[in-house]
């Protein structure tokens, strides 16, 4: 997986092909309506400091903003030099990585729960609904641009219904030719969890992916869904944890 994790870092970190990019010495930012932050840097102790003030400078104004920090980041430190900056740490993630051809993608959704695709502003609205109600708090900032992705091929988005409710769902960000797509925001409602609901979400968005041409899915996954993702097939590659500055 090292020339995974390569091309990763290369194609999706520092040179990724979405809306919003700016490519500044040392970091790559972006700026669009769904995420707002740093998303790659190639840092050293002489000057991450300097970078630091001169991102959070960057960022002044723009409300908050988060700093994604790869566990194979330099330098060793940065994690602490953010926190004395004046970020927060939020909970560590696993990155985790997938060669398609390599997946099971033959999970079927449990009795009474069929997945529809997100193909208009009822979809939206669902999606919304399940990440609430699954996080416990609302993230509009996700939902604006969204259905203006999935329309022009950027995304895709999956939702689970069951006797008129939306219970599961999440979404799906495709990188051009890069061969990678990315899975996000993957969530089950209480009452439903456990019952195979996240797994087939999981599935249908990997077959989105593959009728795409994409070799490569990338997640980044909590405590709860790594499991479930490692059974599907997916390796670990690190950890990333969001640096929140507000």
């Amino acid at each position: 997986m090292d020339d995974v994790l390569t091309s990763f870092n290369e194609l999706l970190r520092r040179r990724p092909p979405v809306a919003g990019v700016e490519l500044a010495d040392r970091v790559t930012r972006v700026l669009s309506g769904s995420w707002t932050g740093v998303l790659w840097s190639d840092l050293d102790a002489e000057v991450a400091d300097a970078v630091i003030d001169r991102e959070i400078e960057r960022f002044t104004g723009l409300g908050a903003w988060e700093w994604k920090l790869c566990s194979f980041d330099a330098p060793h430190d940065l994690a602490d030099r953010l926190r004395a900056h004046g970020f927060v740490s939020e909970p560590v993630e696993t990155l985790l990585m997938a060669t398609l051809a390599d997946l099971a993608l033959n999970a079927s959704p449990p009795a009474g729960v069929e997945l529809f695709a997100v193909e208009d502003e009822h979809g939206v609205e669902a999606l919304a609904c399940v990440h609430e109600e699954a996080f416990g708090r609302p993230r509009p900032a996700l939902w604006r641009g969204l259905l203006d992705e999935i329309r022009d091929g950027r995304a895709g988005a999956v939702v689970a219904m069951a006797g008129g409710r939306p219970i599961g769902g999440g979404r799906i960000e495709f990188y051009g030719d890069t061969g990678f797509a990315g899975l996000f925001g993957g969530g089950t409602v209480p009452g439903w969890r456990r019952r195979g609901v996240f797994r087939a979400v999981v599935a249908c968005r990997a077959a989105m992916a593959a009728r795409r041409g994409c070799r490569y899915l990338q997640t980044d996954a909590s405590d709860d869904s790594r499991p479930i993702f490692e059974r599907l097939g997916f390796a670990r590659l690190g950890t990333t944890t969001p640096f929140i500055h507000a």
